[in-house]
């Protein structure tokens, strides 16, 4: 669904990501994740065709992002960016409508699919709010409804939760990995390991822009591997209900 084959990018002579192959595969959730500065943004910028590799290929579904158009791209991918404010004065229910700018569906299936939505996170009642006088968490979720009416195979998510309290952190992973096993692709960059670890299928942990690990949660996140990565003493622990790791840090 989604590859990088030893993908490079150099900017202004400094390079930024190094050789970094990785397979995203429709059906799975893999999330990104590295100190600040290990290349996380940057690689889902790639993904989503937003940037041009220096070197290597990034393919979606065997294509190129950048030898498609800005239509075929609005089929392939969704994208949710980093910063998830909204600056123009649009009612919330129109910026959930723009899922649909670049695609054709019917007119009446539109219209239910933003319904579904927007109540799927929780905002039908801001639907004739002006955009802009949300707070940030409500900004986060009109952007993750609009991503959901776009239907696209593969959703590259940009810390998703960043601006989320705890019950709408988990009700959009939750709904991302429901999104997985409907067969999409999900990307997202994490920086809570508790979080990716939970949700995601497949880890891949960055640092200074190569790939030192990928797997599952339970094979990347190894103490040894996060203290040298992160500079940070940590104790890995199973979640009681979960079963997953719980990543604490340690004096």
């Amino acid at each position: 669904m989604l590859r990088l084959e030893q993908v490079s990018l150099d900017i202004d002579g400094r390079r930024l990501l190094d050789n970094v192959s990785l397979d995203c595969p429709a059906g799975s959730v893999t999330a990104l994740i590295g100190p600040n500065g290990a290349g996380k943004s940057t690689l889902l910028s790639l993904m989503a065709g937003d940037r041009v590799p220096s070197a290597g290929r990034v393919l979606l579904d065997d294509v190129e992002p950048t030898r498609l158009s800005a239509r075929e791209l609005a089929a392939r991918r969704a994208v949710m960016p980093q910063d998830s404010m909204l600056h123009f004065a649009y009612r919330v229910r129109d910026v959930v409508h723009m899922g649909h700018a670049l695609r054709d569906l019917p007119p009446d299936e539109d219209e239910q699919r933003v319904a579904d939505a927007m109540a799927q996170v929780e905002i039908t009642d801001l639907a004739d709010r002006n955009a802009m006088t949300l707070s940030g968490g409500e900004q986060a979720r009109t952007t993750f409804a609009r991503i959901r009416v776009q239907q696209t195979p593969i959703v590259l998510l940009d810390e998703p939760t960043a601006a989320l309290d705890l019950r709408h952190q988990e009700q959009l992973l939750q709904r991302s990995a429901a999104w997985a096993r409907q067969g999409h692709c999900v990307v997202a960059v994490m920086h809570d390991l508790n979080l990716a670890a939970a949700h995601a299928d497949r880890l891949a942990l960055l640092e200074n822009g190569r790939l030192v690990a990928e797997g599952t949660p339970w094979e990347v996140l190894e103490s040894q591997r996060l203290e040298t990565v992160y500079r940070q003493r940590v104790a890995v622990m199973t979640h009681p209900e979960r079963g997953c790791p719980v990543v604490v840090t340690a004096p």
